[in-house]
C-alpha cells in the first residue's frame, strides 16, 4: 500500500519540492453512473457531460511528450461511458506510460472487448475500491456497488490487464483498512498497486482535510474548461489557466507560482492572460 503523494504536511514542503511531477491528468467526462456523496469533481448520472474531446486529447498528449511527461491518467466522471474513450487511450498507450480511473461497473460485454483489443504493455487499469467489504464502500457510493466493482477487477484481471486500486480513506473504512488490503492480497495485487489518498472536504463532501495550492504538490490537470493545479479538484480556486493549449504555458506558470511560494511561503494572486 503506499499512500498517494498529494500533499505536504507543511506548505514549506511545498516549496521544496520539485516544479511537479511529470504526469498529465486528463478529465475525460464529468457525467458517470455513480453518485458517490464524496465525489470531488461533483460527477453523477445528470451531471453535463462537459467532454474533453479526442481532438483536445491528441494534441495534449503531442505537447506532453514534447515537454517530457512521463505519465498520462484518464479520469472523470466514469471515462467508459465514453464512446471515443478507447481512441483516446490506445494514441496515448502507444506513446507513454497511461493510467485510466474507472469504478468498473459497466466494464462489460462490449466495452470490455473494446478496452481488450487495445491492450498493451503501458496501459494500466486503476480501479477505485474502499473496502474489502461492502459495507465500507456501499456507505459512499451506493448499495450494489461493492460487488459489481470486484466483478470487474476480476474481469479485468481475467483479461491480462494491470489493475490498480485506488481507495479513499473514509470514517466508514478506516477502522477495517487492513481487512482491505488482506482482501486486495487475495486479488494478487501487490502493496506498489494500491493507493490510499485522504477524503478531501471538495465537491460534494462535507467532511475531510482542506486542502489547495498550498498544500498540494502540483501535477498538471486538464477539463474542457481549462489547466488546474491538481486531479484533486477542477474548481475555480485551483485553476492556473484558461486555455488548454499550448501546454508549455501552463508548465511555466506552475514553475512560477512555485518559485513565488518559495520566496513568500503565500500562493500567489493567480491571473489569466
Amino acid at each position: 500500500m503506499t499512500l498517494e503523494p498529494i500533499l505536504n504536511e507543511q506548505p514549506s514542503d511545498v516549496c521544496a519540492a520539485p516544479a511537479f511531477h511529470w504526469k498529465l491528468w486528463i478529465y475525460t467526462n464529468y457525467d458517470c453512473n455513480l453518485r458517490c456523496s464524496y465525489c470531488v469533481a461533483k460527477s453523477s448520472p445528470n451531471a453535463p457531460r462537459r467532454a474533453i474531446g479526442l481532438q483536445n486529447v491528441k494534441r495534449l498528449i503531442d505537447e506532453a511528450l514534447d515537454l517530457s511527461f512521463d505519465h498520462i491518467f484518464f479520469t472523470g466522471g466514469e471515462p467508459f461511458l465514453l464512446n471515443d474513450i478507447y481512441d483516446m487511450l490506445a494514441y496515448s498507450s502507444a506513446h507513454v506510460k497511461t493510467t485510466v480511473l474507472t469504478n468498473a461497473m459497466i466494464l462489460r460485454g462490449q466495452r470490455l472487448e473494446k478496452l481488450k483489443a487495445i491492450a498493451n504493455d503501458n496501459l494500466i487499469v486503476q480501479v477505485s475500491l474502499d473496502g474489502g467489504r461492502s459495507e465500507d464502500h456501499d456507505a459512499y457510493r451506493g448499495k450494489g456497488a461493492w460487488d459489481k466493482t470486484v466483478e470487474g477487477i476480476q474481469l479485468l484481471q481475467d483479461a491480462g490487464f494491470r489493475v490498480r486500486i485506488g481507495t479513499t480513506e473514509t470514517p466508514s473504512n478506516c477502522a477495517h483498512l487492513d481487512e482491505l488490503y488482506r482482501f486486495r492480497e487475495s486479488l494478487g495485487i501487490p502493496n506498489e498497486d494500491h493507493f490510499v489518498r485522504p477524503l478531501a472536504k471538495r465537491g460534494y463532501s462535507k467532511e475531510g482535510m482542506e486542502l489547495g495550492m498550498n498544500n498540494l504538490v502540483p501535477e498538471l490537470t486538464v477539463n474542457i474548461d481549462g489547466v488546474f493545479w491538481h486531479p484533486l479538484s477542477t474548481d475555480g480556486d485551483m485553476q492556473i489557466a484558461k486555455k488548454l493549449f499550448p501546454l508549455k504555458h501552463s508548465v511555466d506558470k506552475v514553475q512560477g507560482i512555485m518559485d513565488e511560494m518559495a520566496r513568500t511561503g503565500n500562493v500567489p494572486l493567480v491571473t489569466f492572460t
